[in-house]
């Protein structure tokens, strides 16, 4: 608010608003986790919306989105590289012991808590369907 960043204020604002509302929802407040999810889920929506704005030809609707995914993207743990990503793979599976593609479920179950927040797991599930199916 003192640095006069309306812009990023906003997005900050968005973030709160999202976790509290949740919390109303739920009628508890948030963990860590849980919070984290729902910074995630924002991020996520504000990806699908670059995609579509982007087909629409609405450049100054695309940079506002950019922006508060950037901002959102802040408040995340630092994000994994792509070799940690490859690692912690390897060992889910090698923990799993994945009979082939079917047991794909098997692996993310192990995954997904272990990287919340810190990859998305959209490129984990292409990273685990490629190691399951070569």
């Amino acid at each position: 608010m003192r640095a006069r960043d309306s812009a990023r204020l906003s997005a900050v604002r968005l973030i709160l608003a999202a976790v509290k509302q949740r919390e109303v929802d739920e009628r508890k407040e948030l963990s860590d986790a849980e919070v984290t999810s729902v910074i995630e889920k924002m991020i996520k929506q504000r990806r699908e919306s670059i995609v579509q704005f982007e087909q629409a030809s609405r450049k100054d609707l695309v940079d506002v989105e950019k922006f508060e995914l950037e901002v959102l993207s802040g408040y995340l743990p630092q994000q994994m590289n792509e070799a940690e990503l490859s690692q912690a793979v390897d060992a889910a599976v090698a923990e799993a012991k994945p009979a082939g593609i079917k047991d794909m479920g098997k692996v993310m179950a192990l995954l997904k808590p272990r990287l919340a927040g810190r990859a998305d797991m959209g490129k984990v599930s292409a990273l685990v369907k490629t190691r399951l199916s070569g």
